[in-house]
């Protein structure tokens, strides 16, 4: 009899952990050094995930390998939903193609997009021209005719500059930075002609903004025209949101979804995520899981195009 009840609590045990779920805090990994837009945007969503959840979310960073490192002992955590993370996309749809990282996108558990954040199309000092239309018959002079700038090769900003060239049917030659502070510093000197980053660079250095990467216009730039508007199609942005290790219990993931929806709409983070011009936007884990993949697979081909996948 005491044989049977030692079985029976043993099949039990998991589910009355699952039940019991979240008993102590959670660590949500944050896939970079503090102070830059991934650290702002996850302690913006940290204070309200945890009012959601009832339980304390401890944010923790693991920069390094431009996201793969936080990414990788995300990916090699315990399942049980005390070890989350936050990440952009770049991390996941495009380092695993440019380094030898432990995991593909595919190999996590999806749990809700969080923000999603439009790039803008911005013009260097003393570029020779002064519109969107100027920039691409520049660029048809000569496949290095048009010199633009990267925070660094295979980054989201520069695969997005390449798929805009590539809608226009033009070329160009890119120059690395380490960032994107060194990349406006040059533009601002009139080493670039342009390039493409966060709409927060154009108000910080008093750059033009040519345009958005997105089909409606940016309310805090409602006078920016659209890659929509100016007839290019395609669009672009740098987003991201919560993931876990791939075989979290569908209950638990259910119910950091559910937290994750609370939290975005929340006052606190709407009003942090305005400070830092940034568009909150939730998506549940499916359809977050779908965008990420369908990413990866587009930034793959791009890559190896560009020379630059491992």
């Amino acid at each position: 009899m005491r044989k049977l009840l030692l079985i029976l609590l043993a099949l039990a045990s998991p589910a009355f952990a699952q039940d019991a779920w979240p008993s102590r805090a959670i660590q949500l990994i944050i896939p970079f050094p503090p102070g830059g837009n991934t650290d702002l945007m996850a302690r913006a969503l940290q204070a309200e995930l945890s009012r959601a959840l009832g339980q304390t979310v401890v944010a923790v960073n693991r920069g390094g390998a431009a996201g793969a490192i936080g990414n990788a002992e995300l990916h090699r955590a315990r399942p049980d939903g005390y070890t989350i993370g936050l990440s952009p996309n770049n991390a996941i749809t495009t380092q695993p193609f440019m380094q030898a990282t432990p995991y593909q996108a595919d190999q996590f558990r999806y749990l809700c997009l969080v923000y999603d954040n439009p790039q803008v199309l911005i013009l260097g000092r003393n570029a020779p021209f002064s519109d969107m239309a100027g920039m691409i018959a520049l660029a048809r002079t000569g496949p290095e005719a048009l010199v633009y700038g990267v925070p660094g090769m295979g980054s989201t900003q520069h695969i997005l500059m390449a798929q805009l060239l590539r809608a226009a049917g033009v070329r160009g030659l890119a120059v690395p930075f380490t960032g994107a502070g060194p990349m406006a510093t040059a533009a601002l000197g009139g080493q670039i002609m342009a390039f493409v980053e966060a709409a927060t660079i154009p108000a910080s250095t008093g750059l033009t903004a040519l345009a958005v990467l997105n089909t409606t216009r940016l309310p805090g730039l409602p006078e920016l025209r659209t890659t929509t508007e100016l007839g290019i199609a395609m669009t672009g942005s740098t987003y991201g949101g919560l993931l876990a290790p791939a075989n979290l219990p569908d209950a638990i993931a259910a119910r950091i979804e559910a937290a994750c929806a609370t939290a975005v709409a929340s006052e606190g983070f709407q009003a942090a995520a305005a400070r830092l011009n940034a568009g909150p936007a939730f998506l549940p884990g499916a359809a977050f899981r779908e965008r990420f993949l369908a990413e990866a697979a587009i930034n793959q081909a791009l890559l190896r195009e560009l020379g630059l996948s491992n």
